[in-house]
């Protein structure tokens, strides 16, 4: 259970919300919605307690359960399973069963009796924690969101971002936690999982709170739903499922115009009357009274929500490029023992739209790594054509300086850029004033999908790298990367489960991840994308 008492939450000067109270109990599934900026993740890392309010308090009672956007937790040396099992206790107890029954097989008398006598302690603990019942719990939910036996054999640190992320939803799913906090849990997430996740969601009996630009995953699931209003920073509360929300909220909207247009016209009329009042001596007491309740009539109004901004993204007009600006010649790459892919091959013609597939796990994030020169291949070699300029976008951001500010970042994307120039970008990606001093650490996914972006549009890439660019945003700013993508003149390599994103790029050729297979783009590719 979650309950939050007169909440305020800033970053640096800028005030996200103020003066919040709500609870969330048992059965209460909940719709965190707002702009991007507006601080959802925000607030949920105060909820969770990863960061301090500026004032007010929250009390949790119960297990809580944490899915940030880019979880960073857990020891890179455990396996994926133990990771899991963890979750209520189980994984270590599960190794040192392992070792056990190992050390039982030991020539040596003693080490056998010993290890014996532990497994027979251990085996204890293991049932009174959910035993092979919650092995196998573990290992359904790990199956439905596609992470086969392979995957969780391995260390984490040999995963994939989009893998780890898998790894952590399934372990607080795992958890039993009486409440969760799922920040955008359908990223990284194909179909068949999404699917599954809905109905997981739908039949869940504690409460949780889930922000997601996923419309089904919301209509489906929610049965309250928290606005986060960026204009007017608070929280409006709406007790009911998602599509009577949406009803209500915009007859909350005309109300809020009716009623403020009649009390300015009330108003209006007063400080008029006062005005003329106030020239003659005898009346200069009731003129001020008239002024005065003007002023409170005015001051007891909602605001009107202000129309939300979108980011204005154009993709940069390409800098002038040879014929085949990117060749790529037998590129392999493993992590240890763990093959990803070999033997890959790939040219990059000038103005070429190519789009990746593959399911996840295939390699190709790890490809687009090695194209954008971040990560190194094994094997094979790049070979950049005449006037490359490599635009790279990481889907976990790790191009970002997180220590450095918003505008420090913009101006290291373009040595010629000045900070006028670069200020001018950030305000149509919605980052002005004190936002731009802010460092890229704290930024919410959104905002440092935004500043990914604009440090694109300044760079004067002819080639564009581009992996899983929609995630994190509202609908209104997605389709402002779809019409750029659908316009930009210079050569793109896209991933993305996004079906939308790849109409928009309208692509020529596809590589099929982890086998490298080349071939023309058709339709009947089109219904891989969210598959993979």
């Amino acid at each position: 259970m979650l309950a939050v008492q007169d909440l305020e939450i800033r970053v640096g000067a800028r005030l996200l919300m103020e003066n919040v109270s709500f609870r969330v109990d048992k059965g209460d599934k909940v719709g965190l919605v707002g702009r991007n900026g507006a601080g959802k993740t925000t607030l949920t890392k105060v909820l969770a307690g990863d960061e301090l309010p500026a004032a007010g308090h929250v009390q949790r009672t119960g297990e809580l359960g944490y899915l940030p956007q880019d979880p960073r937790s857990g020891d890179p040396e455990q396996l994926a399973r133990t990771r899991i099992l963890d979750a209520r206790g189980l994984g270590q107890i599960v190794i040192d069963m392992q070792q056990a029954t190992l050390d039982m097989a030991s020539p040596d008398p003693a080490v056998s009796e010993k290890a014996m006598n532990r497994y027979g302690r251990l085996t204890d603990r293991f049932l009174a924690l959910g035993g092979y019942a919650a092995e196998a719990e573990a290992a359904s939910i790990a199956s439905n969101l596609n992470l086969p036996d392979r995957i969780l054999s391995q260390p984490l640190k040999t995963l994939s971002g989009g893998q780890r992320r898998r790894i952590e939803l399934a372990r607080i799913l795992f958890s039993d936690a009486e409440t969760m906090i799922l920040d955008e849990p359908t990223n990284h997430l194909d179909a068949d999982s999404v699917v599954w996740l809905r109905e997981f969601l739908s039949s869940y009996q504690g409460g949780f709170i889930v922000i997601s630009h996923d419309i089904h995953l919301v209509e489906e699931t929610v049965n309250k739903v928290f606005y986060l209003d960026a204009n007017r920073q608070v929280i409006d509360v709406y007790n009911m499922g998602w599509k009577n929300y949406l009803r209500q909220r915009e007859s909350d909207e005309e109300r809020r115009k009716k009623e403020r247009a009649n009390v300015e016209k009330k108003a209006t009329a007063l400080q008029l009357q006062a005005a003329r009042f106030g020239a003659k001596a005898s009346k200069a007491a009731a003129a001020h009274q008239m002024v005065a309740r003007a002023e409170k009539m005015l001051a007891g109004l909602d605001e009107v929500r202000a129309v939300d901004r979108v980011a204005k993204l154009r993709f940069p007009e390409p800098a002038p490029v040879g014929r085949t600006p990117l060749q790529a010649k037998n590129l392999s790459k493993s992590y240890g023992s763990l093959e990803i892919f070999t033997a890959v091959d790939l040219a990059v013609d000038r103005g070429s739209k190519v789009v990746i597939l593959g399911l996840n796990g295939a390699g190709k994030t790890t490809l687009l790594r090695i194209l954008a020169g971040v990560d190194q291949p094994d094997t094979g070699q790049l070979e950049p054509g005449h006037g490359l300029r490599v635009g790279y976008y990481a889907q976990e951001h790790e191009t970002l300086d997180v220590t450095r500010s918003v505008l420090q970042n913009m101006m290291s994307a373009s040595p010629a850029i000045t900070e006028l120039e670069a200020r001018k970008v950030l305000g149509s990606f919605l980052f002005t004033g004190d936002d731009t001093a802010k460092p890229a650490g704290v930024l919410s996914g959104g905002e440092k999908t935004r500043l990914s972006l604009a440090m694109l549009v300044v760079s004067k890439a002819n080639l564009l790298l581009l992996d899983e660019p929609t995630n994190n945003l509202d609908p209104a700013s997605r389709e402002e990367i779809l019409g750029a993508l659908a316009n930009y003149s210079g050569a793109v390599i896209l991933v993305s489960h996004d079906e939308g994103a790849v109409e928009a790029l309208n692509p020529e050729r596809v590589l099929i991840m982890p086998d490298g297979v080349e071939d023309l783009w058709t339709k009947d590719y089109a219904e891989l994308i969210s598959l993979a």
